[in-house]
């Protein structure tokens, strides 16, 4: 087993082929863009930023698509493979040793459904973040908001285009970090739970 490394934290959203009403036949959902971001651990700041586009070969980018994520067919015609994004991922990020994050659970199993359609090997590791669950817990939220309510609620501005994987990712980012910095500023023994309740019997 690769061993783990806890440097820095993947931010990762991804854009797939989508459409205002049922999948046409004979078409899938499948990954047009990457977005990928990182923070970096010690300092609970972003470091950089970075878009993959991908070629689609079993689905194209319509009208309902572009308005929504702003690409078109043809700027992923000029992307890599599927396969090569995820290496790509695995050679300079080191998904597979990097705990990785998401905005909820749509990212990771939309890249477990297009590499098991495709036969790719997964990119990523087992160490998966939910971050619209731990930004809704950590803020003690009573329901877990969208990434642009998110933000929102933050008072973090979105940079921008919302559905750009890239920018997406960035913006994520802004408020995992966020919370990694004010998880660190609480004193011990400050923080919500203070101590465990008694053992009954």
């Amino acid at each position: 087993m690769a061993k783990r490394l806890m440097d820095l934290l993947l931010v990762i959203d991804v854009e797939a082929t989508c459409w205002d009403g049922p999948v046409p036949e004979g078409q899938r959902n499948e990954i047009i863009e990457i977005g990928i971001a990182t923070i970096d651990i010690a300092t609970g700041e972003r470091v950089d930023r970075h878009g993959v586009l991908v070629r689609p070969t079993h689905s194209t980018v319509g009208a309902f698509c572009t308005e929504l994520t702003t690409l078109t067919q043809a700027d992923v015609d000029g992307g890599v493979s599927f396969a090569d994004a995820c290496a790509l991922l695995r050679a300079e990020y080191r998904s597979h040793q990097r705990v990785w994050a998401s905005w909820g659970e749509y990212d990771r199993q939309q890249f477990e459904r297009q590499c098991a359609a495709e036969g790719v090997p997964y990119p990523f590791g087992t160490r998966h973040l939910n971050a619209k669950s731990l930004y809704s817990l950590a803020r003690g939220l009573d329901r877990e908001l969208g990434m642009a309510g998110a933000l929102d609620h933050a008072g973090v501005p979105l940079e921008g285009t919302h559905h750009r994987g890239v920018d997406d990712a960035w913006n994520i980012a802004a408020l995992l970090a966020g919370v990694l910095r004010a998880a660190r500023s609480d004193p011990p023994g400050t923080g919500p739970v203070t101590s465990l309740p008694p053992v009954i019997p």
